[in-house]
């Protein structure tokens, strides 16, 4: 059985950074896709960024793109979120999830509890 772990700063100011963490276990975070799908009252959940494959194909939303870079370590089983400039737009609860995705919108199997970001004016 997959589980994801989401760890993280909760509360960061306008244009500060964090670096949200999942971990993952009953799988490698090799061996499928991994994305982190944000989502904000009111609205769907919607993947911003993720990566797959052994060669690391990546892949980012235009929102986040040069803002926001998803890393992966094989060795810890752990994927990472860099957010940077961050706005109050991106407040959001921030889901880790992993499946055979093709197209970054379906296709995630496994999800993590979800980390509270909030990003203050």
């Amino acid at each position: 059985q997959v589980q994801l772990v989401e760890s993280g700063l909760v509360l960061v100011q306008a244009w500060g950074s964090m670096r949200p963490s999942c971990a993952a276990s009953g799988r490698t975070v090799s061996t499928d896709a991994i994305g982190w799908l944000p989502q904000a009252p009111g609205k769907g959940r919607e993947c911003v960024t993720g990566i797959k494959g052994r060669g690391d194909s990546l892949y980012y939303a235009g929102a986040v793109k040069g803002r926001f870079t998803i890393s992966r370590d094989n060795a810890k089983n752990t994927v990472y979120l860099q957010m940077n400039s961050l706005k109050p737009e991106d407040t959001a609860v921030y889901y880790c999830a992993m499946g055979s995705t093709a197209n970054w919108s379906q296709g995630f199997g496994s999800w993590g509890q979800g980390t509270q970001v909030t990003v203050s004016s």
